[in-house]
């Protein structure tokens, strides 16, 4: 009975521990998403040599939750024939696959959610359900525009997860391991952003790509598509998807900062910089990669479609597999193979 009782009690414990975990994640998280969408409009507008919105409160800091309001306060519009469940799941769906892909990222040495060795795979495998929620909106809608944008959004993602999985392989050969802390760890003397610097490059704009972000922003096209899938979305279901869009953003930023970053690792491990956080250096890092996606956006045209799919499979794809076997070929002549037993 005592120990029913025992083990029960550590399963309640389990649970809950978990679940602050989560929280400890989630409400920073929905709170960053909200603040990137206030700091892209500002930093684009400096950049454009205007304002951007600073009415708002103090320097346009209640912005995110005007637009928050003016969402929740709108009315769901279905269109007529569309297939209204698919309709009203593809947001969530892509609001929820965007979320619990943060389960794996390793924070700092002790706090991860779930711990798993197959972190990177799991990364990989939930930035590749993406796709469906853009696909399942496009064809609910039950719109010529919007179907169109989902085909383009789908064939983009798609092109560009395979020189992402190259890359990720590139990462694999130097570690040995698919644990993202694992990862992290091996790059305590050297950053793999510099052995790899090709890599990181090609993964940095592939994940341009895979996020729908300028300059491969084709699925939302203004000039032809309206708003690409988008375009029958109203109140809080296109909110969803705002939502998504940014912590994609986030999560690939954050991607990037643990495979080639040094994810929580400082910039140089001597004093003062060793005094600060692993979160935080994460953060700086997370930021520094969004800053630049914000950067594109405001500094480049948009590609035309025949231009996105050359670059994809016909420069991206051999150049990440040629990579793939110089790093293979390197560490096999050299010796440096990891241990994988």
């Amino acid at each position: 009975m005592d120990l029913t009782f025992i083990t029960t009690n550590n399963s309640l414990l389990i649970v809950l521990v978990s679940l602050l975990k989560i929280l400890i994640v989630l409400l920073p998280l929905l709170l960053f998403v909200a603040y990137l969408t206030l700091a892209e409009r500002r930093i684009i507008g400096f950049m454009q040599l205007r304002k951007g919105p600073n009415v708002v409160g103090l320097f346009g800091l209640l912005q995110p939750w005007a637009d928050a309001l003016k969402l929740l306060s709108k009315e769901t519009i279905l269109p007529t024939g569309s297939s209204k469940f698919i309709f009203l799941i593809a947001p969530m769906l892509t609001f929820i696959l965007s979320m619990i892909a943060w389960s794996v990222i390793p924070f700092s040495q002790t706090f991860v959610i779930s711990d798993i060795n197959v972190g990177i795979l799991y990364l990989f495998a939930i930035s590749s359900l993406g796709v469906y929620g853009v696909i399942m909106a496009g064809w609910a809608s039950n719109s010529k525009y919007a179907f169109l944008g989902a085909l383009r959004s789908a064939a983009q993602m798609v092109s560009y997860e395979v020189s992402i999985g190259f890359v990720m392989v590139s990462v694999l050969l130097c570690v040995g391991s698919l644990n993202l802390g694992d990862i992290i760890e091996a790059q305590r003397n050297l950053w793999f952003a510099i052995p790899l610097f090709p890599m990181f490059i090609v993964f940095f704009i592939s994940t341009l790509a895979e996020t729908n972000r300028a300059p491969f922003d084709l699925p939302e096209g203004e000039s032809e598509l309206v708003a690409g899938y988008m375009v029958e979305y109203s109140s809080m279901s296109f909110a969803l998807f705002f939502l998504g869009e940014y912590a994609n953003m986030i999560l690939m930023s954050a991607m990037t900062s643990v495979l080639f970053l040094g994810g929580w690792l400082p910039l140089f491990d001597v004093a003062p910089f060793n005094y600060i956080p692993g979160p935080i250096w994460l953060i700086l890092k997370i930021s520094l990669c969004l800053f630049v996606f914000l950067w594109v956006r405001a500094t480049t045209p948009r590609y035309r479609y025949d231009q996105l799919m050359r670059l994809g499979w016909k420069v991206f794809l051999p150049f990440s597999l040629f990579w793939l076997v110089l790093t293979a070929g390197f560490l096999v002549y050299t010796g440096n193979t990891p241990n994988l037993y």
